[in-house]
């Protein structure tokens, strides 16, 4: 197969390693240069993936030296917003890791690039890549429960990770809270009109910041997502992937982030005078997919290229499960309901 995609590698930490594996799986990929700030960072990830390209410290000089067509931006968040401008603006796609760039200006600014120069960016968003989300959006999706009035979330972990997001102002919400607020938009197919959120560090708190979270939002549809999250919360843990209830006009929509999905809907038949109707069990159909989580991602990614179209988790897309993350802050700092529109137009000078 022709080599299609010239790949530079922009970050060359651990997590670069997911990325590389799956890029010398391809046929039609070649990964031509790694980038590192740090340069023998680059030149271990070649030496223990075998791989004779180049190193640099510089993407500029990576992308004009190696003539690359991809970048893959596995940099820290406070890197997303150069690395992908500046490979956008040389001729390059991007696929990055979570999040789209540290602020709301700096996201509306690739969006607003990746529109002028027609370039795709794209952002891991890799929980939507599993067989029971996409069950629990169908069974959603399909009417199953009716029009949905409530998304609820739950996430409560005892996480003792040690380092830099033990000091973090806001760790859940700035280091956690994307992957579940953008599965909520996922899930629903909705976007986020408005939000109130009330952040705080409970007792027992081992993180320095707020490691606690509790927000409102109003969704497009008319909707209501409420989000209750910690990551000092000893005993019983919910899952990463959160766990799930979406109440709808006919029933409800659960899943708790371990197993399948199913719902429970009102019986169809005669329940007049009932307190409480009887209902009837939906098990949700796990969708079939080659690779899930980041390779089902990258899969998109690389799909979204062939066929033409934007990928899944588009920069465009992904705004709008940012401004879920930068909005609810500022509503924690003002303590005040935010608009999420207003919010973005004024963050990105608009």
């Amino acid at each position: 197969m022709t080599i299609k995609h010239r790949v530079v590698v922009a970050g060359c930490g651990g997590m670069a390693n997911t990325w590389v594996d799956y890029a010398k799986d391809r046929e039609d990929t070649e990964i031509v240069g790694l980038v590192d700030i740090k340069e023998e960072f680059a030149k271990a990830m070649a030496e223990r993936k075998a791989l004779a390209c180049p190193t640099f410290t510089d993407i500029a000089e990576a992308i004009r030296a190696t003539g690359a067509n991809l970048v893959f931006d596995v940099t820290i968040p406070a890197s997303h917003y150069t690395i992908g401008t500046t490979a956008m603006e040389l001729g390059c796609h991007v696929f990055g890791e979570k999040p789209l760039a540290e602020t709301m200006g700096e996201c509306a600014g690739i969006v607003r690039l990746s529109e002028s120069t027609g370039k795709t960016h794209a952002v891991m968003q890799n929980r939507r890549f599993d067989p029971r989300i996409r069950a629990f959006r169908n069974l959603v999706a399909g009417g199953t429960i009716g029009k949905p009035g409530f998304i609820g979330a739950d996430f409560f972990i005892g996480a003792h990770f040690g380092g830099f997001r033990d000091a973090m102002e806001s760790p859940l919400l700035l280091d956690m809270a994307i992957h579940t607020f953008d599965q909520a938009r996922f899930i629903a197919g909705v976007d986020p009109v408005s939000v109130y959120c009330h952040e705080f560090n409970p007792p027992g708190s081992w993180y320095e910041g707020n490691a606690m979270a509790i927000c409102i939002y109003e969704m497009s549809d008319g909707s209501v997502f409420n989000y209750r999250g910690s990551w000092c919360a000893e005993g019983a843990p919910t899952s990463w992937e959160a766990s799930w209830r979406v109440t709808g006009e006919h029933g409800t929509a659960i899943w708790d982030g371990h197993g399948a999905p199913f719902a429970e809907v009102v019986a169809g038949v005669d329940q007049t005078g009932k307190f409480i109707r009887e209902y009837r069990r939906i098990d949700g159909e796990l969708v079939e997919m080659r690779n899930t989580f980041h390779r089902g991602c990258l899969d998109d990614m690389f799909a979204s290229l062939a066929e033409g179209r934007k990928p899944e988790t588009d920069c465009g897309d992904n705004l709008y499960s940012m401004a879920m993350v930068l909005a609810a802050l500022e509503s924690a700092k003002t303590g005040r309901k935010v608009m999420i529109a207003d919010f973005i137009r004024e963050a990105s000078g608009n």
